[in-house]
């Protein structure tokens, strides 16, 4: 009987404790966890009026990078809200109206989900493909200059409630972006080990711009799309040896083994040569190593900007291209990537980019028309 006594006394005491340090904050109580299907670096949790994300450090995984609250207007002055802040959490009101947006990569999501008009402020507008963006510039959204860094001032003045900008290993922050008192959304989305495990960071983007239902609903069409492709391309008896990308300078980049692009390469039911590489980022080898490792490669694809287009012009930027076998072949595909939405779209949207490479490496398959690449001829 003591015992019991003891635990009703104890029940009161918490309850008297809560009334006297002021009433139940109800944001604290529980919430429902988002779970997402793909994404391994972001995890989210939603209460009434907020949500909780949390972005896990992609180069350090047992740390969190940055802990964001999502607040609606009712739940701003929140205690919870209130002691998350204090704990460092970034917290941003939603849904977000004005923003400056650094990647073309991101504006592009951001058409795909109608709202545009959140965009107010760019940068590295050269290397944005969206006439819309270009129209808009000194009208209702600020260049604000180099990426790497960045007009503050601009900045400022394009009234932001959010700077989205995607973060690296080692960069040391963001320097003065840091001291405006602006929430910066570091998107390592690209950081994702899977193509859809990126794209599906387009729901918290959603969630950041109030278009989580339509981001939902796009993510599925992209996740349906992707897996009907990949089925297709078992289908096939062919299976292609793939190099991919160019030289720059003395060294040649090529996809991790572990990257989204060997991924995806093995999901279009093709054979990456560095698919036994255990890297997830890119590697940087001589051009002699490349041609030991893939110089009997099937297929070669490589991106660029205007040029090289033609094997001549391939040939004539490195003499060297004319000994790899898919250039004997004439078996080399390019993406201009100033003439088509690669940048824009690929990283959201990789069902697109899947369909171009089965149809690269799965011709018996006549799955259509090439999307972003076109082989090259002389």
């Amino acid at each position: 009987m003591k015992k019991y006594l003891l635990l009703f006394i104890s029940f009161l005491v918490c309850i008297f404790s809560s009334c006297t340090s002021g009433k139940t904050d109800r944001y604290a109580m529980g919430g429902d966890t988002l779970h997402f299907k793909y994404a391994r670096n972001i995890e989210a949790v939603k209460y009434d009026g907020y949500s909780v994300v949390k972005l896990k450090d992609p180069w350090k995984p047992s740390r969190i990078l940055h802990t964001y609250v999502l607040a609606e207007n009712k739940a701003l002055d929140s205690k919870a809200i209130g002691d998350l802040k204090s704990e460092g959490a970034s917290v941003i009101n939603v849904p977000i109206k004005r923003s400056v947006v650094f990647s073309t990569v991101h504006c592009a999501l951001l058409y795909d989900l109608n709202c545009k008009k959140s965009i107010t402020g760019v940068c590295d507008l050269k290397y944005i493909n969206i006439p819309d963006i270009h129209k808009r510039i000194g009208k209702d959204i600020v260049d604000c200059g180099n990426g790497m860094s960045a007009d503050v001032e601009k900045v400022i003045d394009s009234k932001p409630q959010a700077i989205i900008i995607s973060p690296f290993e080692n960069s040391g922050g963001y320097g003065k972006l840091e001291d405006i008192n602006i929430p910066i959304v570091e998107a390592a989305d690209y950081m994702e080990p899977t193509a859809l495990g990126r794209a599906e960071w387009m729901i918290f983007y959603g969630m950041l711009y109030g278009k989580e239902k339509e981001a939902e609903n796009l993510f599925k069409s992209i996740d349906d799309n992707y897996k009907a492709l990949k089925a297709e391309a078992i289908k096939s008896r062919i299976r292609r040896s793939v190099i991919t990308e160019l030289k720059t300078g003395s060294v040649w980049y090529v996809p991790g083994g572990k990257s989204t692009i060997a991924q995806m390469i093995s999901d279009a039911n093709g054979k990456y040569v560095y698919a036994a590489d255990k890297s997830s980022g890119s590697l940087s080898l001589p051009f002699e190593r490349v041609l030991d490792d893939a110089g009997k490669a099937d297929v070669w694809m490589y991106k660029y900007d205007f040029h090289p287009s033609t094997l001549a012009e391939l040939k004539a930027d490195y003499s060297g291209y004319g000994e790899m076998k898919a250039f004997k072949t004439n078996e080399v595909y390019g993406a201009d990537c100033t003439l088509t939405k690669y940048y824009e779209e690929a990283s959201f949207h990789p069902d697109r980019l899947l369909k171009d490479m089965i149809i690269i490496l799965h011709p018996d398959l006549k799955l259509g028309k090439l999307r972003y690449y076109h082989k090259l001829g002389y």
